[in-house]
């Protein structure tokens, strides 16, 4: 679960997702548009050309969407039904999170080993503790007392939390503070919806806002669109 931050966050676009109605900020929604074939792909990067549909990073709303084909609504065409969307979202989100981590890395800004994590919280340089979602307890309760209010993330299991450092496995890690840590909080918070979603999108907002250590802010009037559209 990724939990809060220490900095305010920035107020940016909202968008509407097409199997809730619901809006919120884009950055917790994930992008689609349609291929040359006029199949439905994601947009994770949220760059590509073209109308996009947006939907929130929640399993039980993504499986909404595709069981229904609210794709083909959002489009205002019919477009094929896609399959085994939710696994595929978390697939690639998992490499995108393992990705940035890998790059903070090269960049010596982060660190692994339980020691090394430990020095760099206490040092007050980590902008995101990471934890594999397998982590003895025990050893999470030692790296809490000294973690504070450092954001942390444990949707990444410690194989996979490995990869990033080109390890067999590893069970903690802490980024520096800065762009990378922004990047992998970013992308964690959107896989924590595809691994552990509970299907309501306004529960899983309220979620966290609270992991965010602050309260839901209300639901804005503006028109917040379930598309959007981008020059070629």
């Amino acid at each position: 679960m990724t939990r809060g931050g220490r900095t305010k966050e920035r107020d940016g676009p909202e968008r509407r997702c097409i199997a809730s109605g619901e809006s919120g900020p884009a950055d917790r929604l994930i992008r689609f548009v349609l291929d040359p074939e006029g199949r439905v792909i994601p947009d994770l990067a949220g760059r590509l050309p073209g109308r996009g549909a947006w939907l929130t990073a929640d399993r039980a709303l993504v499986e909404r969407a595709e069981k229904k084909n609210l794709f083909s609504r959002a489009f205002r065409q019919q477009v094929p039904r896609p399959e085994g969307l939710a696994d595929l979202l978390e697939t690639l989100l998992v490499r995108r999170l393992v990705e940035v981590i890998g790059l903070a890395r090269k960049a010596g800004q982060a660190v692994t080993g339980f020691e090394k994590t430990r020095a760099r919280l206490r040092s007050g340089a980590a902008g995101a503790l990471i934890e594999a979602s397998d982590a003895a307890q025990d050893g999470r309760r030692k790296i809490a007392a000294v973690a504070g209010d450092v954001p942390r993330i444990d949707c990444l299991d410690r194989e996979e939390l490995g990869l990033a450092f080109g390890r067999d496995f590893a069970i903690h890690a802490a980024l520096d503070a800065g762009g990378f840590a922004h990047r992998a909080l970013a992308e964690a918070r959107r896989l924590e919806g595809l691994r552990h979603g509970g299907g309501d999108a306004k529960h899983a907002r309220a979620t966290a806002a609270h992991d965010h250590g602050r309260q839901e802010e209300p639901q804005r009037q503006a028109p917040d669109r379930t598309v959007d559209e981008r020059d070629g």
